[in-house]
């Protein structure tokens, strides 16, 4: 099973990888981010894609999403996990903490770019459950490994499975009012980016889940610093390690996913539109995502 890796924001390489060589592919959506530096570990194959590009040269709203994706799907990849920096939206969520996010909420402007379909061709997927409950658990378990072999001092990170994170557009961080009322709404994280991902792995029948790394506390606390990119990346690159710990561990020991998993599925009763009458161009396009539905 090929294993597909999103790094986001101080995390653009994957030190874990032998044999690392860099491949480009071409979609019908676009260029991805960067290069997909592919590898090995333990012997399970993998993509790694830097979601901003190598140095960070993308704005969340810039990151053609699409081209991502589908650039994964073409590589063969069948489970997506992604390495995230958020910022917390409760006290007991600490910097350094990781998270494992279960919920979303859609506070972006671009809800056209996080879907494949259109141009006369409409599908609804099942979004109740939008990450993969069998991929997140076995995460869970791997980053509990990692981190009992650190210790369990007082601000040794800790692991919470679940959550809701709510995505924003950016590219600046929320205002002060915006911060408080997510948290009245019951969100827990903060981000700009994993939330496209999900919507779109759901369309590729792609397992996801995000490993959500907190670095801040936004800009709700009274008493912690207001956001900045130095602080994202000064925790980024301070947890740098630990994202790669979990990741080689998680890989490492071997992702089992059911075959059956519904992620696996979920084109199976969202298309809308009879296929009969989607013009061609349309259905080349999405061939690699429709395919097995248009025979017989």
């Amino acid at each position: 099973m090929k294993i597909g890796v999103v790094g986001g924001s101080g995390l653009y390489a994957m030190a874990g990888l032998v044999g690392a060589s860099p491949v480009t592919v071409e979609t019908p959506f676009g260029a991805p981010s960067d290069a997909y530096i592919h590898g090995t570990i333990q012997e399970h194959e993998v993509y790694f894609l830097p979601r901003h590009g190598v140095g960070h040269r993308l704005m969340p709203s810039e990151i053609n999403h699409r081209a991502n994706v589908h650039g994964f799907k073409q590589l063969g990849v069948e489970v997506l996990i992604s390495v995230s920096a958020v910022g917390s939206l409760r006290e007991d969520f600490r910097p350094r903490d990781v998270v494992l996010p279960d919920q979303y909420v859609d506070r972006t402007k671009q809800s056209g770019s996080h879907t494949f379909f259109g141009n006369g061709l409409v599908a609804h997927v099942g979004f109740g459950d939008p990450t993969c409950s069998g991929l997140r658990a076995q995460l869970a378990q791997a980053i509990g490994r990692v981190l009992a072999g650190q210790g369990q001092g007082e601000q040794a990170p800790r692991l919470h499975v679940g959550g809701t994170y709510v995505c924003i557009e950016g590219p600046a961080f929320s205002t002060r009012a915006e911060s408080n009322m997510y948290r009245t709404l019951g969100c827990e994280l903060i981000g700009m980016t994993s939330l496209p991902e999900a919507k779109l792995c759901r369309e590729a029948e792609l397992c996801y889940q995000a490993i959500a790394m907190i670095t801040d506390y936004d800009c709700w606390h009274a008493e912690a610093a207001a956001v900045t990119v130095e602080m994202v990346v000064g925790h980024m690159q301070a947890n740098a390690q630990l994202a790669q710990a979990i990741l080689c561990e998680a890989i490492g020991t071997g992702l089992q996913i059911d075959p059956d998993c519904s992620c696996r599925h979920a084109l199976s009763a969202a298309i809308a539109t009879d296929l009969a009458t989607v013009d061609t161009a349309t259905k080349a396009k999405l061939e690699l995502l429709i395919g097995r539905y248009c025979k017989g």
